[in-house]
């Protein structure tokens, strides 16, 4: 993460200096205007989802799979098992529908598990960021400020030197 905040600094470093150089303060003003609250956006998301995950982790929410990404690929429903009962061939198709019904009534999901997960949607960091770059783009619009394809290139800044930055990291 820190390493994204450096990289995101550098880059609106150099977007500053190139507004400057090849454009005007309008240019400067739409760039940090989409640029800004575009990474609060990006940092907002990760970390409501980071607390998300971790707060499940603590929990017991999320099960530890055994199988290896690679067996789950193969074989995603587990169909050909080593490990398998041989009486699983001799159930009959009654028994099955009702094990497969217990199963999905076991795997249903409460209300209050739902808005436990939707807290990460609705973390106070998205928010005031969505909050921030709707003020901007409304400031922009009502000074006839706004230039569009400044504003949108500097709203897709920030998420692809994010992706890039944890591509590399990974």
């Amino acid at each position: 993460m820190k390493s994204a905040i450096i990289t995101l600094i550098i880059v609106d470093l150099f977007i500053i200096t190139m507004s400057l150089l090849f454009g005007d303060e309008y240019w400067l003003i739409n760039t940090q205007m989409g640029f800004i609250p575009s990474a609060f956006v990006m940092f907002g998301s990760m970390l409501s989802y980071r607390s998300m995950v971790q707060g499940r982790l603590r929990v017991g929410a999320i099960p530890d799979d055994e199988r290896d990404t690679l067996d789950t690929l193969e074989d995603p429903y587990d169909l050909y098992d080593e490990e398998r009962k041989k009486d699983d061939s001799e159930k009959t198709l009654v028994e099955v529908v009702k094990e497969e019904r217990q199963n999905l009534k076991k795997s249903r999901r409460t209300i209050w598990q739902t808005t436990k997960d939707a807290k990460a949607s609705f973390s106070f960091y998205r928010l005031f960021s969505y909050l921030l770059l709707i003020i901007g783009f409304f400031y922009l619009n009502n000074n006839h400020i706004l230039n569009i394809p400044i504003y949108l290139f500097s709203l897709a800044i920030p998420t692809i030197v994010i992706v890039s930055v944890l591509m590399r990291k990974s």
